[in-house]
């Protein structure tokens, strides 16, 4: 066993109290990053959904953009625009991201969809 210094007692405590503190902020901002990443999937995923059915609802004479936005609100998502060009739906969609910090961080995402 070694002699410790006066000066030096209580340096690990503080030492490895810092080293904590930097790991929960690093494992939070890691959350935070995981949590807008499968935001952005969950948005991208309802767009392309939404825009098949509002392309499908259009081949059979339908309303593709009520269509969409049924196929949207099922998938967590809100339909911000719709627009139908020939047999194409264009639309995009916004579901809620993560909120750290009281900052809202809303993901938006968009698709295409038609025959050709």
């Amino acid at each position: 066993m070694t002699a410790s210094r006066p000066g030096e007692r209580g340096s690990a405590t503080l030492f490895a109290v810092a080293v904590v503190g930097l790991l929960v902020l690093v494992g939070a901002a890691l959350g935070v990053v995981g949590a807008m990443v499968h935001a952005h999937r969950v948005a991208q995923s309802a767009a392309d959904l939404a825009a098949l059915a509002g392309a499908e609802a259009r081949g059979r004479g339908g309303d593709p953009c009520a269509a969409a936005g049924r196929v949207a609100t099922a998938n967590g998502a809100s339909l911000d625009t719709c627009a139908v060009e020939g047999f194409d739906v264009r639309l995009q969609v916004t579901v809620a991201g993560p909120r750290w910090l009281g900052q809202r961080h809303d993901l938006s995402a968009q698709a295409r969809a038609g025959p050709g």
